[in-house]
């Protein structure tokens, strides 16, 4: 299938041509940027050179293909979208503009209506472990958020075994630079975010509707800036519906991702990784989720790690593509990961 990547210039992009470059059912055909057209793309990712002779194309000179990956900040992608499903093929939204099914919570999140609430209906949010069946027949994919997908994929199988009771739940996570992007301004430069834990969203932050739509409830979402390039840590604290023992979170764990290619249970009782840890996931497309039951203040503790940059943007989308495609889940995306790193 013939693959075009649009907004293809920053981290996201970078990463989504790694993979694409490699993926036996793919050719990518065009790479589009306005602010790099007419250079070499390895002018911006240095770590293709020689993999490919791509150049930057600016977005206007955008063609058709089987499928297109929009790479470009929250906003852009609805405008495209639409011109997009004329021309046919398959869209891979990266961005939030097709994430939320309820049209009213983009003025809330986004400070902006959404201008084709019609086609939200048509989106199917790209969580595979939630929403394969529908993913195989979706016209628009929209990829969720990085935080959104750790926390999603640690709260979710308590909800559903009806572990979690009344109450907010509280979502606390750390994302290392690579999620604010290549033009993370003043705030991204070395000098301000180097040995940071820094909350830079204590509430209010967007991927809240997204936890909520995907997981049910209430959730408390606080945000913070942590000195690593890659990974995100979400540590969900949630109100346990009764006194529940480990081995209840054992089981909802096990039926939920017993047999998900991406999903890993990681709950040791000794060693140095015991619990999830982003480190280890760099370059992966793998989420570990992880838990603990607190008898003492009656909450649970779910915990989900990720690359943000593959698990939680590139990665999830390849995946996608892969379900939508009919090819194995898996494809182009096997890297294990290293150790140490």
């Amino acid at each position: 299938m013939k693959a075009a990547i649009v907004g293809g210039s920053g981290f996201v992009g970078g990463e989504l041509l790694r993979l694409l470059l490699r993926h036996p059912g793919v050719e990518v055909v065009q790479v589009t940027s306005d602010s790099m057209a007419g250079k070499a793309v390895t002018r911006a990712h240095p770590n293709l050179r020689k993999a490919t002779t791509l150049v930057f194309e600016p977005h206007a000179a955008l063609g058709r293909a089987d499928v297109t990956f929009l790479a470009t900040p929250h906003g852009q992608s609805m405008e495209r979208v639409p011109a997009l499903l004329e021309a046919g093929g398959l869209v891979v939204d990266l961005s939030a503009d097709y994430r939320l099914r309820d049209p009213s919570l983009y003025p809330v999140y986004y400070g902006r209506p959404h201008p084709h609430p019609e086609l939200l209906a048509r989106s199917v949010y790209g969580l595979p472990e939630i929403h394969r069946e529908a993913l195989r027949t979706a016209p628009i994919v929209a990829v969720p958020g990085c935080i959104a997908t750790a926390a999603i994929l640690a709260l979710r199988p308590l909800v559903a075994a009806g572990l979690v009771g009344a109450g907010p739940t509280v979502v606390d996570a750390k994302s290392g630079s690579s999620a604010s992007g290549r033009d993370a301004g003043p705030a991204g430069l070395h000098a301000e975010r180097s040995g940071v834990m820094r909350a830079y969203a204590p509430t209010g932050h967007r991927h809240t509707a997204e936890i909520e739509q995907e997981a049910g409830g209430r959730i408390a979402l606080s945000c913070h800036a942590v000195e690593a390039v890659r990974g995100v840590l979400a540590t969900v604290h949630a109100p346990a519906a009764r006194p529940v023992e480990e081995k209840e979170l054992w089981r909802a764990y096990r039926a939920a991702y017993g047999t998900e290619p991406f999903v890993r249970i990681v709950h040791e009782s000794d060693g140095a990784f015991r619990e999830p840890e982003p480190k280890l996931l760099r370059g992966t497309n793998f989420c570990d989720v992880g838990f603990a039951v607190d008898r003492h203040a009656g909450r649970l503790v779910a915990l989900g790690a990720l690359d943000n940059l593959m698990k939680g943007a590139a990665g999830a989308a390849v995946q996608c593509f892969n379900v939508r495609a009919g090819l194995p889940e898996t494809t182009a995306l096997d890297f294990l990961g290293l150790h140490p790193v």
